[in-house]
């Protein structure tokens, strides 16, 4: 149903001081800091893993060559996905109202599209730790029992799970240089950036910032001064105060593929004089490599 005269009276008359609720502040944008973002000219993208090979076993002399083979892993696929939101506005509603606010309600739609697209990315962390959403290996995003293509399996979660502070911090950065490929070698990974929600926003700056040890009385330098060199980042639609995630360098980890970015588009319908206003988009978000994030879900 289209927006009409009738239930916009205040917008038609004279003597109002102000109108609000349309104008607010909007959060910088965060997903693109914790998501590689690309494009696709397809319906559907897949990611294979390919692994390598194990350990070099000794050869005695005279003994043959023992020979191996590189395994086809996992598929993940990402199928794109279309939004779209739009709203209609008689023409006597634009032409008779005094405050132009009706006039610039398309700004509206740009902010539903971002805060969508927030809430989307920062989806993919809130359901890190639950077996309903599985990554291509069949377990969560963040798992202790990640299964290894040819046998094993590694754990990108802090081993006893704990709430964020120095030392839990401290033990999530050594064990994340646990983790392996799907040959059971050492992925040297390196923490690039620690993801929170708002309520450890503070605590995040605390640790990562301060000259010295954080809590204590002693002058003992900061180890974590310069550990994760990206800082930290806050995502607001985070929902678990508690949970925290250290983002690594590992690659085609945590993705985001544009289809078609928000496409914002109006017209009129001549019988009824009614004017239309909508966006649409397309994408698709999720992980390929969950030894890209290394998380607790707090304690």
């Amino acid at each position: 149903m289209p927006m009409v005269s009738t239930n916009f009276g205040k917008l038609l008359a004279p003597g109002l001081r102000k109108i609000y609720g349309d104008a607010y502040a909007q959060y910088p944008e965060e997903y693109s800091k914790v998501f590689e973002i690309d494009t696709t000219d397809r319906a559907w993208e897949e990611d294979q893993s390919l692994t390598g090979f194990g350990l070099v076993p000794e050869k005695p002399q005279g003994e043959s060559i023992v020979y191996t083979r590189a395994y086809q892993g996992y598929t993940k696929r990402y199928t794109v996905v279309t939004y779209g939101l739009g709203f209609m506005v008689a023409r006597e509603l634009l032409d008779d109202g005094l405050y132009r606010n009706i006039k610039s309600m398309p700004r509206a739609l740009a902010r539903s599209v971002s805060q969508t697209v927030e809430i989307l990315a920062a989806n993919v962390l809130n359901n890190a730790f639950s077996s309903s959403y599985p990554g291509a290996d069949g377990v969560s995003l963040v798992n202790s029992a990640h299964p290894l293509v040819a046998g094993g399996s590694f754990s990108n979660a802090l081993s006893t799970p704990a709430d964020l502070d120095i030392t839990s911090l401290e033990q999530a950065v050594i064990e994340l240089q646990d983790m392996v490929d799907d040959r059971g070698l050492k992925v040297a990974a390196s923490p690039i950036t620690l993801v929170v929600p708002p309520q450890l926003d503070w605590k995040a700056r605390v640790i990562l910032r301060s000259e010295q040890k954080p809590g204590t009385d002693y002058n003992d330098i900061n180890p974590a001064l310069g550990v994760i060199r990206g800082g930290h980042v806050v995502m607001h639609w985070l929902t678990d105060p508690d949970a925290w995630f250290i983002k690594t360098d590992v690659p085609n980890g945590l993705t985001w593929l544009w289809r078609r970015k928000p496409d914002f588009a109006d017209d009129k319908s001549f019988d009824n004089e009614t004017a239309k206003f909508k966006v649409t988009f397309r994408c698709v978000c999720g992980f390929t490599d969950p030894r890209c994030i290394f998380g607790s879900p707090g304690a």
